[in-house]
């Protein structure tokens, strides 16, 4: 038997008494498809996030759904900011305080803007990581909206869907 995931994601949804399930993983997962394979899971259920740059170095973090990819000039337009780039692999631990693949829009280093695609809410149920590789946690798509208080558009790029 393995043992119950638990991490700091883990542990502050439960102190807030946020319902959610864990998925663990039997590896850790390399990509978005691989993890959603692995939570026997539609990519479409996964959120993922994504760590932007402004040029007067403002943070973003754009959220959408896993199967769907991040328009920056659509987030930069929502903002109201300047051009936005990603950060590196190295800023993004700095900055959020998550590795790469395990970064959510929870309990963030700094004070970092949340953006999420409308999208999102055409699932009842969506998926974060856990904050570790080995496991996803499953959760209502509107009570992880009440958590991130987020800023929501339509922030991915037309016709892009991966799955």
């Amino acid at each position: 038997m393995t043992e119950p995931i638990s991490t700091h994601v883990t542990q502050y949804l439960e102190s807030l008494s946020v319902q959610f399930r864990v998925l663990p993983h039997s590896r850790p997962a390399t990509t978005i498809e691989d993890a959603a394979e692995q939570r026997g899971i539609r990519t479409a259920q996964m959120v993922k996030s994504i760590v932007l740059r402004d040029m007067s170095n403002r943070f973003a973090i754009a959220c959408a759904p896993g199967n769907m990819s991040i328009d920056p000039k659509k987030v930069r337009n929502l903002l109201g900011w300047r051009r936005m780039t990603c950060v590196s692999p190295q800023e993004v631990i700095s900055i959020t305080g998550y590795e790469i693949g395990t970064v959510v829009p929870l309990m963030l280093n700094e004070s970092i803007a949340v953006v999420f695609d409308n999208q999102i809410f055409d699932e009842k149920e969506v998926t974060i990581s856990s904050g570790s590789k080995m496991a996803g946690l499953a959760l209502r798509s509107e009570a992880l909206a009440e958590l991130c208080k987020p800023i929501m558009g339509d922030i991915c790029r037309d016709n892009t869907e991966t799955e």
